[in-house]
């Protein structure tokens, strides 16, 4: 089987790309946000979008085996982080790619655009498991649960964020990563998360409550995004406990080494996207990687509303996941926060 390489969209095609976002797809934003009619757009997308998720699921049909393991969020969560985690774990602190995705397939990527074709590696060309001391792959997906193959053989790794935390997040990475003039006002995408119609995942409520009701399945493993900034070697042993990766001390610190934000940041470019127009600067896929600093770009008002929408979605959907610790929060200081 010929080599995997990742390729980005032809030149001509990001040049025609960049000169639509700047020059069509900007005004038309600005004008529906001033009509009024962003938001219906926004749910129209979005509802497509999940529509098509359905239809054309490149997972179906597909029966993992215990060589997989999937790490699971909405977008924005701490993907990158686990699967550099995983993967390590794998490679005994030793796993080496010059993209992850050259490494990690993304079977969902190609429905996010056509633009995402040759992004990352097809599921049936990630061979190389087979040479790994653990022989075990890592499978990326933002999918909610419901779309996954489920096999009691695989491993399934979920993280889950501050949903404020993720808006922040995933505002700066549109924008930065393609959207540029075009991307949409703060109020706007505030507006369409809330009602659980983002570019980047739909409800975050139906995601989180639908991987957080497989807990108690012992191939699942769910963390928290603050967890992991809380104590990153807790979650390290206990990644490598869930997959029965049995190491010295020496590969839990140098797996942890490798896993900090501080050396992730060092090599940004093997986990970011690929240039849209040739006149932007690629964005960095490691900003910040902070917990807790929604105040960026929500008010405290904004902050308090998120909250009680998603608790609230949560409450309907019968979830009883733990919303104030997924944040990161004491019940009293959640007490205090919400006045």
């Amino acid at each position: 089987m010929a080599e995997f390489k990742r390729k980005p969209p032809a030149l001509a095609l990001r040049v025609v790309g960049g000169l639509f976002m700047d020059f069509v797809a900007a005004p038309l934003v600005r004008y529906f946000e001033k009509s009024g009619r962003f938001d219906r757009i926004a749910a129209k997308i979005c509802d497509q979008r999940e529509k098509d998720f359905a239809r054309r699921n490149p997972f179906r049909g597909y029966v993992p085996g215990k060589q997989d393991v999937f790490v699971m969020t909405y977008a924005k969560s701490g993907t990158n982080w686990m699967m550099q985690i995983v993967y390590q774990l794998i490679h005994h602190g030793q796993g080496d790619f010059d993209h992850i995705h050259s490494v990690v397939p993304w079977p969902d990527a190609v429905l996010m655009s056509p633009m995402m074709k040759h992004y990352a590696i097809p599921l049936e060309k990630a061979t190389a498991w087979q040479a790994a001391p653990e022989r075990k792959r890592v499978i990326k997906t933002h999918f909610n649960w419901e779309l996954l193959p489920y096999s009691k053989e695989a491993r399934y790794i979920a993280v889950i964020r501050d949903p404020k935390d993720v808006f922040v997040s995933a505002y700066f990475f549109l924008r930065d990563s393609g959207l540029h003039k075009a991307m949409p006002s703060v109020d706007a995408m505030y507006r369409v998360f809330l009602a659980g119609k983002s570019f980047l995942g739909g409800s975050w409520a139906v995601n989180a409550a639908g991987y957080w009701a497989q807990r108690d399945k012992p191939n699942v493993l769910v963390v928290s995004f603050a967890e992991m900034k809380r104590d990153l070697e807790v979650i390290v042993r206990r990644v490598a406990a869930f997959l029965e990766i049995h190491v010295s001390e020496e590969v839990i610190q140098e797996v942890c080494r490798k896993s900090s934000f501080e050396y992730m940041r060092s090599i940004d470019d093997r986990f970011g996207t690929f240039q849209t127009a040739p006149w932007q600067e690629r964005s960095r896929m490691m900003r910040k990687g902070q917990q807790g600093s929604s105040s960026e770009l929500l008010s405290t008002e904004r902050q308090r509303a998120i909250d009680a929408h998603c608790a609230a979605e949560l409450l309907g959907l019968g979830s009883d996941l733990p919303y104030d610790e997924i944040c990161g929060r004491s019940a009293s200081a959640a007490k205090t926060a919400s006045g």
